[in-house]
């Protein structure tokens, strides 16, 4: 019986005072006037703020409640981006969610737990906190989506992300049962030492079958990827800001530590099958997202495609690789929340700017935002001397490094794809004459229109810059 020591709490401090937080913005809350529901905005800010300090103040590797629980660089680096990206997303979504009638408190307090669910998942050195994390994420999704109720769309992508992520949770779940019935154990690290003693081998990798295809829901990647487009196209905007950029972080880090940390000694197996999904998700995403004329889906298509990126970074199943995996997951954090951003800055009451060509002529009405948008695409495209240009020279190298070299030309062929749909955007923007030429008014959130812009330029300002920031990421996996 493990017993509970106040260092193991000590380690909890973070997940601990967020976990209070939410219960009283939650109690707090019911006590508001619909008039006074900044109180409720401003106060998930600063949770989300303080909580990142809690975050920045436990220093050093450490364990808590017998090896269930991790605290280290990787732990604390993902946490932090997940901390600021849902930040992000606050700051982006109060005005979107007051013109709609869904400025409401169960938004703050659902992303919060889900936020609580991914500090677990990234932190887990066990399959049942895998597990926990996993489904606190889950559960709290299901809802944000369904946060419309009047919508008919909204209804029906949330019913279909409930269906498949059950099933998706069902198959990662078996998948642990066979883990444990060939380890004997549902921790991490001794997992790892029995894949690579390996003395039970088939069920061992009948296991990881199940774990990768549930992986691969989580993260969206194709053939499994069927619930994306329409949850990202049927959620309201300011949910799908949420669930397209923080959670592929949370995904790599549950990711990493359940084919690394847990079945590390099967790397060889898992790896293939990532970069078979590589390639069905480079493929289909890129090639789908040609022919949207919604932008929603659009952007959902190009997640897939980026999730065929980030996964090179893992098949090079080397410190180096996570490395590059994890850079390219908190660039891809970044530049969704500025792509969704955009559509909800444009979007007003009565009126959606998800469609393609609601952007026509942007550049005539609104020059700065069309330039903040361009950069946004050109960094998801991949156009140096932007961030997303590095994320995806990094994971190419990894996966040429680990001798997959097949699968850094078929990545550099599908990056050079996608460039044709974020250029449509931007062709739009410029090139084709505004239905209505009048002026756009700037939006009356001034904090807003300014974190957006930071957001954008920060795309830049890091492309120029990545150095430091890749270097944090290769000291969080050990790499001097």
């Amino acid at each position: 019986m493990t017993t509970i020591s106040l260092t193991d709490l000590y380690t909890l401090i973070p997940e601990s005072f967020l976990t209070l937080a939410i219960c009283f913005i939650l109690l707090f809350d019911q006590f508001l006037k619909p008039a006074q529901r900044n109180v409720t905005h401003y106060l998930s800010i600063a949770t989300l703020a303080v909580t990142a300090w809690l975050v920045t103040r436990h220093y050093g590797d450490a364990t808590a409640f017998g090896g269930m629980f991790v605290h280290d660089g990787i732990a604390d680096a993902l946490k932090l981006f997940v901390l600021l990206t849902t930040a992000l997303v606050f700051v982006y979504a109060r005005s979107y969610l007051a013109d709609r009638g869904l400025y409401v408190g169960e938004y703050y307090v659902l992303c919060l737990f889900a936020v609580l669910g991914m500090m677990f998942l990234v932190s887990a050195g066990s399959l049942v906190i895998v597990y926990l994390g996993l489904e606190l994420l889950a559960l709290s999704s299901y809802a944000l989506v369904a946060l419309n109720r009047d919508s008919p769309l909204s209804s029906e992508g949330a019913m279909k992300y409930f269906v498949l992520g059950a099933l998706a949770s069902g198959m990662l779940l078996y998948g642990m049962s066979m883990v444990y019935g060939a380890t004997g154990t549902l921790d991490l690290n001794k997992i790892h030492a029995a894949s690579v003693a390996a003395t039970q081998p088939t069920l061992l990798l009948f296991g990881v079958v199940f774990i990768v295809v549930g992986i691969a829901f989580k993260f969206g990647a194709a053939p499994f990827h069927m619930w994306l487009p329409d949850v990202y196209q049927g959620a309201p905007t300011a949910v799908t800001v949420f669930i397209g950029s923080a959670p592929k972080l949370a995904a790599f880090g549950m990711a990493y530590r359940l084919l690394e940390s847990g079945l590390g000694g099967a790397g060889p197996h898992w790896q293939q099958m990532l970069a078979a999904l590589a390639v069905a998700s480079l493929a289909i995403g890129n090639i789908a997202a040609i022919m949207q004329s919604n932008l929603k889906r659009m952007l959902a298509y190009s997640t897939i495609s980026h999730v065929g990126f980030l996964f090179l970074g893992l098949v090079n199943g080397a410190p180096s690789g996570y490395a590059a995996a994890m850079f390219y997951a908190i660039s891809y954090a970044l530049m969704a929340a500025v792509a969704f951003g955009m559509i909800l800055l444009l979007s007003r009451a009565g009126f959606e700017a998800e469609e393609i060509e609601d952007f026509k002529g942007l550049n005539q009405r609104a020059p700065w935002y069309a330039f903040l948008m361009s950069l946004t695409m050109f960094s998801l495209a991949g156009v140096p001397p932007l961030f997303g240009f590095f994320g995806k020279l990094l994971v190419l190298k990894a996966a040429v490094d680990s001798g997959h070299v097949w699968l850094a030309i078929v990545g550099a062929v599908f990056a050079i794809v996608g460039i044709y749909y974020y250029l449509r955007v931007v062709k739009v923007m410029y090139f084709d004459d505004a239905d209505d030429a009048t002026p756009l008014a700037a939006p009356s959130d001034a904090p807003m229109r300014w974190v957006i812009s930071v957001n954008a330029l920060a795309l830049l300002v890091l492309g120029l810059t990545w150095g430091p920031l890749y270097a944090w990421c290769a000291r969080s996996f050990g790499i001097s």
